[in-house]
C-alpha cells in the first residue's frame, strides 16, 4: 500500500509539473511574438552613422540604421530605428527601457550599469580635436588641452580613459546638440571641439563652416560603436542578447559595416 501511494504520489506531482508547463506556454509564446518587434534610437546628428530621414523625421537613417535592419532580417526581427529626441534625451529613452536598443554607443562602466552591450562592436570611429584654423595650436597629447575652454556634448562619451581623464583634468562644457557645439566653437565661446571625426565632417559641411575649421592629430580616441539593449526593455532576455550577438560576431567579421559607411556618405552628400 505504501508503495503504490508514493507511486501515485509521484505520479501526481508530475502531472502538476506538466500542467504548469502547458499554462506558461501560452505565456511564453505571447512574450516571443511582442518582441518580434524591436525599437531602436541614437545620435540624431551623427552622419554617416544617423540622422533624421528627411522624408519621415521620426525615422533615423544611415549607417547604423542599415546594419541593424539586416540583423533584424538574418534573426527575423523587425528593427525600427526611431528619431527619440536630441542626443541626452535619446539616451534616456533607452535607459528607461521606452526604447529598447541604442543604435551605435561606446562603452563605458556607467553605461553597463544601464544597459547590456552586444559584443564585438560593429565599427570602430574616431573622437578629434575640432578648433578654429585661426586659432589652432600645438597638441600632441590629452595634457596639451589643459587651461583651454572646450565643447562635449551632454552625456556623450569618447571612451572611459579619456572620460576620467577630462573629468580631473580638463574643462568641457556640453551642450545637448552638435551643431550647437560647432556654433559655438566658430563664434570663439570655446577653444575646441572634441566630437567624433566623420560626423564632425559631415556636419561641418552642411553648416558651411568645413573651411573655417581644422582637426588636430592624433585623434584623441578611437572607439567601438556597440549595440546596447536596456536593462529595462521588456524584451532584455538572455535569448535574445545570445542571438544579436552570434549574428554580430558575423557581421562584424565581414566587410558590410564599412560598405555601408561608404554608401550612407554619398547618400547624406
Amino acid at each position: 500500500m505504501g508503495r503504490g501511494s508514493s507511486m501515485i504520489e509521484r505520479c501526481f506531482r508530475h502531472a502538476l509539473r506538466l500542467l504548469a508547463c502547458l499554462l506558461l506556454l501560452p505565456l511564453a509564446a505571447l512574450a516571443h511574438g511582442e518582441c518580434r518587434r524591436l525599437t531602436a534610437t541614437g545620435n540624431p546628428e551623427y552622419p554617416p552613422y544617423l540622422w533624421r530621414d528627411p522624408q519621415n523625421p521620426q525615422q533615423l537613417i544611415g549607417a547604423n540604421a542599415d546594419l541593424l535592419k539586416y540583423l533584424g532580417k538574418q534573426l527575423g526581427l523587425e528593427i525600427e530605428v526611431v528619431y527619440g529626441g536630441p542626443w541626452s534625451r535619446a539616451q534616456e529613452e533607452v535607459r528607461t527601457g521606452r526604447i529598447d536598443l541604442m543604435a551605435g554607443y561606446f562603452l563605458t562602466t556607467d553605461r553597463q550599469q544601464q544597459m547590456d552591450f552586444i559584443v564585438p562592436p560593429f565599427l570602430h570611429t574616431p573622437s578629434v580635436v575640432w578648433v578654429r584654423q585661426d586659432n589652432a595650436f600645438a597638441y600632441r597629447q590629452w595634457a596639451d588641452l589643459k587651461g583651454r575652454k572646450g565643447g562635449t556634448l551632454v552625456n556623450n562619451s569618447h571612451g572611459q580613459q579619456f572620460d576620467d581623464y577630462a573629468k580631473a583634468n580638463l574643462t568641457l562644457e556640453a551642450v545637448p546638440g552638435a551643431r550647437q557645439a560647432f556654433e559655438k566653437l566658430v563664434h570663439k565661446r570655446s577653444d575646441y571641439l572634441v566630437y567624433e571625426q566623420y560626423p564632425g565632417m559631415a556636419l561641418a559641411r552642411t553648416l558651411g563652416i568645413a573651411d573655417t575649421l581644422q582637426v588636430l592629430q592624433p585623434p584623441i580616441s578611437s572607439e567601438g560603436l556597440y549595440l546596447a539593449l536596456s536593462h529595462d526593455s521588456p524584451c532584455n532576455q538572455p535569448q535574445l542578447r545570445e542571438a544579436l550577438a552570434r549574428e554580430m560576431k558575423k557581421i562584424a567579421a565581414g566587410e558590410l559595416p564599412e560598405q555601408l559607411v561608404l554608401q550612407s556618405l554619398e547618400r547624406w552628400q
